[in-house]
């Protein structure tokens, strides 16, 4: 053989194992995939780029889904707090309005001579219940006399011009319409009509009850008598009936017969007339 062949046929077996040799390493591997280059020691490879497949990418999913749980733990957790257009509000009820009244001054019943009841009282539990009217149940509901009218524990945070200033034991009240206000935390209640107080006028529609001879002036729960040019607030009379009952009472079961208790004073129901009414009730201790 000559030697230009010799020359060409070394350079033919020498290309075919620079080729073949690539090859066969790529083989010797697990499913053909080169192998992993190793990051160099010292930590090296926090600036790697991940490889598919590879330990790398793994561990980048891995830390994405940690910082991913991380965030949804620690986010604003405002599920049950929503504030603004959510269904469910949080409502902070104020009660710096709220104002302890001795409501009592109202609630002791003018007595009358017992002689005078012509009927045996209801006696129950100790106690004597005398009514110039025989019991007759009908169910309680309050009264609604007008829109200048308030109950009981109303409150408003500014008064009308219309009202006026009444002081009854050291005590300043507010009067407007037949409704009275004591002064409470950034505005005014509705409490019971101070025994006592004196006013001027008194609403036009209060209902005229006669007991005794002695005629009283019934408005909103409360009664006035007439002193010259003035209207006084008095306790109830006993024996008196009226139309109707304000809002603050309760019926109250005793024995048999049911009342309605409004602060310490007992209303019985009654009918006159074939009106529902009730009649201040009279309570005498059987001791």
């Amino acid at each position: 053989m000559k030697p230009g062949k010799y020359n060409m046929l070394f350079f033919f077996v020498l290309l075919l194992v620079v080729t073949v040799q690539p090859v066969a390493a790529q083989r010797g591997r697990p499913g053909g995939r080169p192998a992993i280059q190793r990051p160099p020691a010292g930590g090296g490879g926090l600036n790697r780029q991940p490889m598919h497949g590879g330990a790398v990418e793994n561990n980048d999913m891995h830390n994405r889904n940690v910082n991913r749980n991380a965030n949804i733990n620690n986010g604003p957790r405002n599920s049950n707090n929503t504030n603004v257009s959510g269904n469910t509000v949080n409502i902070n009820v104020d009660r710096s309005h709220d104002v302890n009244v001795v409501n009592n001054r109202n609630t002791m019943v003018q007595r009358n001579n017992i002689a005078t009841y012509g009927r045996p009282p209801y006696v129950y539990g100790g106690a004597r219940y005398y009514c110039y009217h025989p019991y007759v149940y009908h169910p309680y509901r309050p009264f609604y006399w007008g829109p200048a009218w308030h109950p009981w524990g109303f409150f408003v945070a500014a008064l009308a011009v219309t009202a006026i200033v009444v002081t009854v034991e050291n005590e300043k009240y507010h009067y407007d319409q037949g409704v009275w206000y004591a002064q409470s935390g950034g505005g005014y209640t509705v409490v019971a009509a101070p025994v006592g107080g004196t006013v001027t006028t008194i609403p036009s529609n209060s209902q005229t009850v006669v007991v005794n001879n002695v005629t009283n002036n019934y408005y909103g729960g409360a009664f006035y008598q007439k002193d010259g040019t003035t209207y006084k607030v008095v306790p109830p009379p006993a024996g008196a009936v009226v139309d109707n009952l304000p809002e603050g009472g309760e019926e109250v079961k005793i024995g048999n017969q049911t009342y309605v208790k409004i602060g310490e004073t007992y209303y019985q129901p009654v009918k006159v007339d074939g009106k529902d009414k009730y009649e201040v009730t009279q309570v005498e201790s059987d001791k």
